[in-house]
């Protein structure tokens, strides 16, 4: 069963175009990790200041292997010494209760 992970980050207004600079290097690096079946960054179109990581995972074994995993610890690093863009954040768990044949 699909199982959705939110990471809900919230990022001042001024500093959004930087997270979203930050993610683009890595955009594919969850092509390939098993049991990954989506990777999105949501920027806020109405004013809020939360972005949204929505990954997609075949389980939760999946995805749990990924959080201890060195590419986990590899893409959260920060080697470059730059402080986080983001204020706060907050993971949200999902299963999707209802979909279309698409």
């Amino acid at each position: 069963m699909t199982v959705i992970k939110i990471n809900a980050i919230e990022v001042p207004p001024e500093a959004g175009d930087s997270l979203a600079d930050r993610f683009a290097p890595r955009a594919g690096a969850m092509d390939d990790v098993p049991g990954c079946e989506g990777f999105e960054l949501l920027r806020p179109e109405d004013g809020r200041s939360t972005w949204l990581v929505v990954t997609r995972w075949a389980d939760e074994e999946s995805f749990e292997a990924w959080k201890n995993s060195h590419s986990f610890t590899e893409g959260h690093s920060r080697p470059d010494g730059r402080r986080p863009v983001g204020t706060s954040s907050e993971v949200w768990n999902y299963s999707i209760a209802v979909t279309s044949d698409r």
